[in-house]
């Protein structure tokens, strides 16, 4: 028998959304290195950018389907934006782009990025709770 994952209304954050956030923003991270490793006017020119907005999806995913809070929101976007922000930092420190010194400046704006991805993750869903209602 298999354990079952505990949900109610005190549940800080649901780890397995917050699992397919990150692995969302992950493969994002993952292809936008790729890409930069091959065209380096792209690494050049979004590197920052791309890596800041991924991390930002990631939590706006996050919390548009959790939809219980801002705060809950911004702490799954903050977990989900973070660890794609770091994976996909690490990638690039790897095949050295980037140094190693950006890595806890780096996990450090996609964690802030994240946590502002669940905010506005979270109005997302109370617009479309407020859509539905009418049907």
């Amino acid at each position: 028998m298999g354990a079952t994952p505990i949900q109610s209304e005190s549940t800080a954050f649901d780890g397995k959304l917050v699992q397919r956030a990150a692995m969302v923003g992950v493969a994002m991270q993952i292809t936008m290195v790729v890409i930069g490793n091959y065209v380096p006017w792209f690494r050049q020119n979004f590197y920052a950018f791309g890596c800041l907005m991924i991390a930002g999806l990631a939590g706006l995913f996050y919390a548009r389907e959790f939809a219980k809070g801002y705060a809950r929101g911004a702490l799954g976007g903050a977990i989900a934006g973070g660890t794609s922000g770091v994976i996909g930092i690490s990638l690039a420190n790897i095949l050295g782009h980037v140094a190693l010194i950006v890595l806890p400046f780096g996990a450090a704006l996609t964690i802030f990025v994240g946590a502002i991805g669940g905010l506005f993750g979270q109005m997302a869903a109370n617009i479309r709770k407020f859509t539905n209602m009418d049907r």
